[in-house]
């Protein structure tokens, strides 16, 4: 399901009143991949639901650079929300999912295992109310990066 920031948070509010936990992660995941994958089996695992906060068009240029992303918010959005393990999507603007994270209030925030050597922007709202940061370790050698490499290689 792709919501809206009111309709994610009417999730959230039904979870809760059911005492189940709600995971929450974000990206950009540009041209999904079986690292992709991996990554949101094992975030959903923690928990009784997932909500993904996908970076719109202009926060993933923002960050990613010119070309990218390079398939549109609203069908990564769509196909995300198609997977078994994920119960929502909600697209966002802003260059981080902190203003995500203070509606949503999620139990268990999750970042790939990259953020144990940088700094999480999201770790003080998370931590601020009680919730879990979780790293999750990333699928070796697969990243959309890794993948457009491949592809600009190709004859």
């Amino acid at each position: 399901m792709i919501f809206s920031l009111d309709a994610a948070a009417a999730f959230r509010d039904e979870l809760r009143a059911a005492g189940k936990t709600l995971v929450f992660t974000n990206g950009h995941f540009d041209l999904l991949h079986v690292g992709h994958l991996d990554y949101l089996e094992k975030a959903r695992a923690l928990g009784d639901a997932l909500i993904i906060g996908l970076n719109g068009d202009p926060s993933s240029e923002r960050l990613k650079g010119t070309g990218r992303p390079i398939v549109p918010d609203h069908e990564r959005a769509r196909l995300l929300s198609a997977l078994r393990c994920v119960d929502g999507v909600i697209i966002f603007y802003d260059d981080t999912a902190h203003a995500l994270i203070e509606a949503l209030r999620p139990d268990i925030y999750v970042k790939g295992g990259d953020y144990h050597d940088k700094p999480l922007p999201e770790r003080p709202a998370v931590e601020s109310y009680g919730g879990r940061v979780i790293l999750i370790n990333l699928l070796p050698g697969h990243s959309t990066s890794n993948l457009i490499r491949r592809v600009k290689a190709l004859p």
